[in-house]
């Protein structure tokens, strides 16, 4: 095997990783505008799916990729986002009144405090990429993410602690090598992280079927998953069985190469 063999584990690697650094430079130039960080994690996690399950960039250009998620995604992205955002200016105003409380109440209400973190970033790690693969209102993909953080908890676990010791050893162990770090984050490291915890979230979605999450149903509290074709790829649709018994025969999630009965009139 040449070394430099294209299709050689060297250039694959090669090439993987200067997707990750493009990705993660325009993730941090589309996350300027603040408002727009929903829709460029939608877009950097649906590169990194992409990597991860190892399918084909559009004509081989993961830019385009990105800028076209981004786009498909704006709105709702944002929207998840701007919710999102409201919970962390909650927990901020939390903990500055937390923090204020002295004695025994003051213990009590900061562990309530990183309880609430801790229940918000289990969510938070799934909303995007959910919202990256498949196609959902804002309260299913909300409600989808605090399901599978509690279904794939132990890969939620690995996903959240990788995240933590990501910022740990960037601005906590060396405070002397944080000016290095910011550099590193600007260059890559967003989209590495991204990368890597896709694996977990990856195993995750394998919860509620095969690799290529196809064909799944999982009840809870009478709702009902099913995957249809979306993207070239995957689609999750959220029905109610309940509300719509008729919710299998419906137009609209029936998939573009599953053959529909003609209406008798």
């Amino acid at each position: 095997m040449k070394l430099f063999d294209p299709d050689g584990p060297l250039m694959t690697a090669m090439s993987k990783f200067a997707d990750i650094v493009l990705c993660n430079l325009m993730f941090v130039l589309f996350c300027l505008p603040i408002f727009t960080i929903g829709a460029s994690l939608t877009a950097l996690y649906t590169c990194m799916l992409q990597l991860v399950y190892e399918e084909d960039k559009d004509n081989g250009l993961i830019f385009r990729d990105f800028w076209q998620a981004f786009r498909r995604n704006f709105k709702q992205a944002t929207v998840l986002w701007l919710i999102c955002l409201l919970v962390i200016v909650f927990l901020a105003a939390y903990y500055w009144v937390v923090q204020s409380l002295a004695g025994a109440y003051g213990k009590v209400y900061m562990v309530t405090f990183y309880l609430l973190v801790f229940v918000f970033l289990c969510g938070f790690i799934y909303i995007f990429p959910l919202q990256a693969r498949y196609e959902n209102t804002v309260r299913n993909t909300l409600r989808n993410a605090w399901l599978l953080s509690i279904a794939a908890l132990p890969w939620t676990l690995l996903s959240l602690l990788l995240f933590v010791a990501a910022v740990y050893v960037s601005f906590v162990m060396n405070p002397a090598a944080v000016d290095t770090f910011v550099y590193l984050w600007a260059a890559c490291g967003f989209a590495l992280l991204a990368y890597l915890q896709c694996f977990f979230i990856r195993k995750a979605f394998q919860k509620f079927g095969n690799e290529a999450l196809s064909q799944k149903t999982v009840q809870s509290d009478g709702a009902v998953f099913i995957d249809e074709e979306h993207r070239d790829r995957d689609v999750m649709v959220q029905e109610s069985s309940y509300s719509d018994p008729n919710w299998n025969r419906r137009e609209d999630i029936v998939g573009p190469d599953k053959p529909q009965k003609k209406r008798r009139r």
